[in-house]
């Protein structure tokens, strides 16, 4: 199956200047040229063309669109990534639009609207609460200040690299690894490291201490929202005893 250079502006609404643009930059050539000069495009060209526009709608420039896709040549588990961020913003979107709703029927109805549903699924620090008890206040705002000092595109970029991990995570749980293997304790490193980048961590910098670690392996599988980036309570339950073996020796 091919599509013109028409059929694929048409489809996706942009532009015919714009495909070639891609083309130029080394981003998305077409599959084929015709003798007429007419571009075409294979379905792995199309395929290619869906992850661009979703990392341009995540604020992604072209050259980092361009690293993007070299980083991660399997189309299809990049596009689970997308797929588990996508449905993370469906879940928050469909929040703020009972919401919203909310809001508008208890004004219809002369009732007096609550701070707490209005403003349901608006803000990133719903576990604003568990991180100031485990971990302080001082833990929390910072950590807060980094994150809101990001841009859109830095923070579409941490997004993707954290759905990546999570996904890696899930599909070791699935493929049976066992928490005390090479490629499980692998993981294990990774994520802590991930957890260190993170200002006001314990142990930023250098290496998360490891009550920091083991308590938060323990909070992914006991908290549903959680369990669930990592593809259920099994997946979670991986997680942690791959987190804790790994601090109990290296931490």
């Amino acid at each position: 199956m091919e599509s013109s250079i028409q059929e694929v502006a048409r489809l996706t609404g942009t532009t015919s200047r714009t495909l070639r643009h891609y083309d130029a930059v080394g981003l998305l050539a077409p599959s084929r040229v015709g003798d007429n000069g007419y571009r075409w495009y294979d379905e792995d060209a199309l395929v290619r063309l869906q992850r661009i526009l979703l990392l341009r709608e995540l604020g992604l420039g072209l050259a980092e669109i361009g690293r993007a896709l070299d980083d991660e040549r399997d189309d299809t588990a990049a596009l689970r990534r997308h797929l588990a961020w996508l449905e993370s913003e469906k879940h928050r979107l469909d929040r703020q639009i009972a919401a919203v709703e909310s809001t508008i029927s208890t004004r219809e109805q002369g009732g007096t609207v609550m701070a707490e549903k209005m403003f349901d699924g608006f803000d990133h620090t719903q576990h604003e609460d568990e991180v100031v008890e485990r971990w302080g206040r001082t833990t929390y705002d910072t950590s807060d200040a980094w994150w809101r000092a990001m841009n859109e595109a830095e923070r579409a970029d941490w997004k993707s690299r954290t759905a990546a991990l999570a996904d890696e995570w899930a599909a070791a749980a699935g493929a049976g690894h066992d928490p005390a293997s090479e490629f499980a304790q692998d993981l294990a490193g990774r994520h802590v490291a991930w957890l260190g980048s993170i200002p006001g961590t314990p142990g930023h910098g250098s290496a998360p201490v490891r009550e920091y670690v083991t308590g938060l392996a323990d909070m992914y599988v006991a908290d549903p929202r959680f369990a669930r980036n990592y593809g259920g309570e099994a997946g979670a339950t991986f997680v942690r005893d791959a987190l804790h073996l790994y601090a109990a020796r290296h931490l």
